[in-house]
């Protein structure tokens, strides 16, 4: 075998690998692993993360269970106008998402309403209810 072949099989055999190491990532960044129906959830803040690769809320429901909520990816959240000091933990705030499929408390947003004022995170994911 050739060093230029040698090395191309190396690369082919590394990009796989990348690729299915990164599968369960993009798997849980897209729509998959979640319901096809969607959920609202009436809670309080009790977390602000604006970390990529997207932001994070935690959010206490009345029955005093803690959620988490995935909002988009930051140029997504930051385009429906949410940025980290938009809210703070103790605002109420109601989620309009898709709950995840293995029904853990995990949901991700479609919509955020605080103080009366809509946040869409994928405006044209939400659906007539």
């Amino acid at each position: 075998m050739t060093p230029a072949l040698a090395r191309r099989r190396v690369l082919k055999s590394v990009l796989i690998a990348g690729l299915f190491a990164a599968a369960p990532a993009l798997a849980h960044h897209g729509w998959a692993w979640t319901e096809e129906k969607q959920t609202t959830l009436a809670g309080t803040i009790q977390s602000i993360s604006m970390v990529p690769p997207h932001p994070v809320l935690k959010v206490k429901a009345a029955d005093g269970v803690l959620w988490q909520v995935d909002l988009g990816n930051p140029i997504q959240t930051e385009k429906s106008g949410f940025r980290g000091d938009s809210a703070k933990v103790g605002d109420s705030i109601t989620v309009l998402g898709n709950r995840a499929l293995d029904k853990t408390k995990h949901m991700k947003a479609v919509r955020i309403t605080l103080a009366g004022k809509n946040y869409d995170m994928y405006p044209d994911r939400i659906h007539a209810h």
